[in-house]
């Protein structure tokens, strides 16, 4: 079984960038939006700044003086797109701004967000953080109803919906767009008068807002976000909510029916910062959970705890004051590889892991070695990290994993890898420990994982189909291997600035 195995994950791994996390999910998107501030593009800046973390391919920013909408996108990381000079092109006392990883579109110039339109309803410019699962389908009508698209995400789809409703009322166009679609949304929407924040009726995805001293109202994916632009949180974005934010103040409607609430769990596993509060939880607090409950399920005699940082560092934390094993920063990971694709001439075994994780060889050697990671994907990179660690002089290597096995892909805005791509789909845990060459391998479990939340496990308000494969939005994934096949895109194009 295991040299089957390992032949199939090599080739799978063999189509990736090595220098890329290919065993973990990849980050989804960031949005940020400000009205009434004389700073708008500034703070936007510093808000996406924060919220980095939630994709590294492009970012842009849209801004309004009450008459016309100015936009600036480009590929790569906020700090390097956006000079002083840029942002003071982006006048006005309002904006939005978006950090994007392709979950649905390729990763060209043209599909960076914000995504900004003119119509017989006025200059419109949308941010969305999320995944439509009908969007194909919506496209094709659309298409073959004359509509011409200038992207190949799914977020298009909701203007092109919205100016063929036939309303002139903007609010009502966008509620009619957005009764037809399906799947995941956190939007923020800005005219040259307003900014509209939306949460789908599920709530799959973050939203808050704030206020500044000012009174300034912010939207932002995650509260990492009002801590640099000095922000205070008021609430949450509701699910099915939308809030409407003009010269006139701020107002709440609900022009969806009502769902039981599926917010994605693994936000508090991996995505979001662990100083920032989603749905109403310290992330922190929930992640250190983890670490206790994990540490409740399969006791293991050791004399050191070591996280794969960075997601992986509370839930460590936890497990070590849970069980009284010391807490050790055995792996040193790297901040700067950057997009290089340069590997040197004379082939280096296990290249990829090794610019990215480094061993301590002193807080490993002799020792017996518990490694808590947050999830397992493929499992290429966790076989190469326990390698490093075995060869560092571990005695013993016990593998503890934060959140149950991974099985399901996610279509609600995460990329996770396809089902036949997933290392727990396809093998029990006692193949997968055999194949990362452990001592032991433990996942916790689904009602540890609620706990952690505070939920009960069949009462819950989380969406967890990534770990069950029950997804609270039924459609037909035969078509969709994964959610970057939702479009497919070949035209090469290049990505200068515009």
């Amino acid at each position: 079984m295991e040299k089957n195995f390992i032949q199939e994950n090599k080739s799978l791994s063999s189509k990736k960038n090595i220098f890329s996390s290919e065993d973990r999910p990849k980050d989804e998107c960031a949005i940020f939006g400000i009205f009434n501030n004389k700073e708008a593009a500034n703070f936007t800046y510093l808000g996406l700044y924060s919220m980095q973390h939630r994709g590294q391919e492009s970012s842009g920013i849209v801004t309004t003086d009450s008459e016309h909408l100015y936009r600036y996108a480009g590929m790569g990381l906020v700090a390097n797109l956006f000079s002083q000079e840029k942002l003071k092109e982006l006048s006005g006392s309002a904006a939005i701004g978006h950090n994007r990883y392709s979950t649905t579109g390729d990763s060209f110039l043209r599909n960076a967000q914000p995504v900004r339109v003119e119509s017989h309803l006025g200059g419109i410019a949308l941010a969305h953080n999320g995944n439509l699962v009908n969007s194909y389908e919506l496209r094709r009508k659309l298409e073959e109803e004359g509509s011409i698209f200038q992207t190949t995400i799914d977020s298009e789809v909701i203007v092109h919906l919205m100016a063929k409703s036939g309303s002139k009322n903007l609010l009502d166009a966008l509620s009619n767009a957005l009764r037809q679609i399906e799947g995941a949304y956190s939007l923020l929407i800005l005219t040259s008068k307003n900014l509209i924040a939306v949460r789908d009726p599920n709530g799959f995805r973050p939203l808050v807002m704030g206020q500044k001293n000012d009174g300034s109202i912010v939207f932002a994916s995650e509260t990492c976000a009002f801590d640099i632009t000095d922000t205070h949180y008021v609430r949450d974005v509701l699910p099915g909510e939308m809030v409407v934010v003009d010269g006139f103040g701020t107002k709440s409607f609900f022009p969806f029916k009502e769902r039981k609430s599926s917010l994605c769990i693994f936000e508090f596993i991996y995505f979001a910062r662990p100083d920032s509060y989603i749905f109403g939880e310290s992330v922190y607090k929930v992640r250190k959970k983890l670490g206790e409950y994990l540490s409740r399920e399969l006791p293991v005699e050791a004399d050191v705890i070591i996280p794969v940082p960075d997601s992986a560092n509370i839930a460590a934390l936890g497990y070590s004051e849970a069980t009284g094993i010391p807490y050790r920063t055995g792996l040193i990971r790297s901040h700067y590889i950057g997009r290089t694709f340069i590997e040197p001439d004379q082939k280096i075994r296990d290249f990829g892991a090794k610019i990215k994780y480094n061993v301590i060889r002193e807080v490993i050697k002799d020792k017996r070695v518990v490694i808590i990671d947050d999830s397992i994907m493929r499992g290429t990179t966790s076989r190469k990290i326990v390698k490093m660690i075995r060869n560092a002089g571990a005695k013993e290597i016990h593998m503890r994993i934060s959140a149950p096995p991974t099985i399901s892909p996610c279509y609600y805005g995460i990329d996770i890898p396809t089902h036949s791509e997933l290392i727990a789909a396809t093998h029990s845990i006692e193949e997968v420990q055999k194949y990362l060459r452990v001592d032991s391998l433990s996942y916790l479990s689904m009602e540890s994982l609620h706990k952690s939340v505070e939920q009960d496990y069949k009462n819950s308000n989380y969406c967890d189909a990534c770990f069950t494969g029950k997804y609270p939005i039924h459609f037909d994934t035969t078509k969709h291997s994964n959610q970057k096949t939702l479009f497919q895109d070949f035209q090469l194009e290049k990505t200068a600035n515009y």
